[in-house]
């Protein structure tokens, strides 16, 4: 049995993206404005196209949730696209003319699919908009145990934005971070990243960037190293490499591994009576051997260039195989932002998986009452 076991559905301009969720634990109060929340989260940011005008996303809960409480049934959640009213019963050219780094052509071929657009349309980052709602339940469920995320933009086309986190609370990231158009930390580059955006929308281009994901409070032990689907760090990656545009993951210090010796980049354990065993470092990101160990977990997710461009790159057409501009389709200029909300709520649905395998499924109570009496498991230390 998988908890928190999640399957999406729907179409960018589809009548809208549905979200069927099973094994949530009973009895954990969700409302639809905390949910709404992380959607219109997701859809601020300097740089968006003009589908966030358009669409204002609100969720509607089918059902598992009663009277503003999880009742251990699957949770179904929708979402309707109200660009689809501009989509109904419109004659569409079918779409022949694959996108440099999409989906389309690899898509086409594996389904056989002339129509490109049946492939763009699933493929499309529209899809994260439902996985978000899922995630905001069980972001809602760790924010009851005492678990906090958060995230900020470090990197937007190549100017560095990144900032020392560990002096920062959540609570103060996310604070400062959701009143930056550009999620920063450090808000002095805003200015200079707002030229860069402009000009990348005067060339039809788009940028690319990082962002870091924060996690606070999780407890020991989480996640595993007996087995490879169980390491809490695999599962973050695979998460966060299914968000699409997303090309690349690195834990704690990431690739200065590969430019440092052993003695100064793993972090060395201490003990005194106070604060049992604890490290003065954490350039391990919080996880060792596929568990967390009880510090800040954090990660860095380096996301392309959306590969659709007002100033197309070359293609060929797949019925007549001669060479043309690849499509426009409406697009973002930059959604690094974006990305990292998004990240923010997948990833809840991680820790989340990994705390229901050790302290039980059925109500959040039972979670609660397993991470409160945890301590006795390391008595024998």
């Amino acid at each position: 049995m998988i908890p928190f076991n999640y399957i999406t559905s729907g179409q960018s301009h589809g009548k809208g993206l549905v979200v069927v969720i099973s094994n949530v634990p009973a009895g954990v109060r969700i409302d639809d404005d905390y949910i709404n929340f992380q959607l219109s989260r997701r859809q601020r940011g300097y740089g968006r196209g003009g589908r966030m005008s358009i669409e204002k996303d609100e969720i509607e809960i089918i059902g598992g949730i009663i009277n503003g409480e999880t009742t251990g049934s699957p949770i179904s959640l929708v979402i309707k696209n109200k660009d689809y009213e501009n989509w109904k019963n419109k004659e569409v050219e079918p779409v022949t003319r694959p996108r440099p780094s999409h989906a389309d052509l690899v898509g086409g071929i594996k389904y056989r699919r002339r129509d490109l657009r049946d492939v763009l349309e699933r493929s499309s980052a529209r899809e994260t908009a439902i996985r978000v709602a899922g995630g905001a339940i069980a972001r809602k469920i760790l924010e009851d145990i005492g678990i906090k995320i958060g995230s900020f933009v470090d990197l937007i086309g190549g100017i560095e934005c990144r900032v020392e986190h560990f002096s920062f609370s959540v609570e103060e990231i996310q604070k400062i971070t959701d009143e930056s158009p550009f999620r920063l930390l450090d808000r002095s580059k805003e200015d200079k990243i707002k030229e860069l955006v402009d000009k990348a929308k005067i060339e039809g281009d788009t940028l690319g960037g990082s962002f870091t994901v924060v996690i606070d409070n999780v407890p020991v032990g989480i996640g595993s190293f007996t087995i490879p689907e169980y390491k809490l760090d695999a599962n973050i990656a695979f998460s966060m490499l299914s968000i699409q545009a997303i090309k690349s993951i690195e834990f704690g210090i990431g690739y200065e591994y590969g430019y440092k010796s052993g003695k100064y980049v793993h972090d060395q354990i201490f003990y005194n009576n106070d604060k049992g065993f604890y490290r003065k470092t954490n350039y391990a990101g919080g996880i060792e051997g596929g568990m967390a160990n009880g510090q800040r977990i954090y990660f860095r997710c380096y996301m392309k260039p959306i590969p659709t461009l007002m100033s197309p790159l070359l293609s060929v057409d797949i019925d007549t195989k001669e060479s043309f501009e690849a499509i426009k389709e409406r697009s973002d200029i930059m959604a690094v932002p974006a990305a990292s909300v998004v990240a923010e709520n997948v990833v809840a649905i991680d820790i989340l998986r990994a705390i229901m395998y050790r302290y039980g499924f059925d109500h959040i109570e039972i979670i609660k009452d397993g991470i409160k009496n945890d301590f006795r498991r390391f008595e024998w230390l």
